[in-house]
């Protein structure tokens, strides 16, 4: 339960216009459970304040969303992130990753 509210924690801290992933999360929380912070993110019932949308995948896929991945793409558009199909524009540009 701890680990999810730091999964929480570290989410709010991606800025505007930035994604991160799973990975960058569990590289910061020095965990290798990735899939644990996936389920942490789709328990999330505070979407405004708790931007999970900004998670993707390490190789730039969009990947899931709890309110579907049209919404997603959506709301990473208005981030000012480009999507073109299931996948980030200049992924690496856009990569945030969280300092230790």
């Amino acid at each position: 339960m701890l680990l999810k509210f730091k999964v929480y924690e570290l989410v709010k801290t991606v800025p505007y216009g930035k994604v991160t992933t799973y990975k960058e999360i569990a590289k910061a929380l020095n965990v290798k459970c990735y899939r644990v912070i996936g389920q942490a993110l789709k328990q999330n019932k505070d979407l405004i304040n708790i931007p999970c949308y900004k998670v993707v995948h390490a190789n730039g896929n969009v990947g899931g969303y709890v309110l579907g991945k049209k919404e997603k793409v959506k709301l990473l558009k208005k981030d000012n992130i480009e999507v073109v199909g299931d996948k980030i524009v200049n992924f690496e540009k856009v990569l945030f990753k969280f300092v230790k």
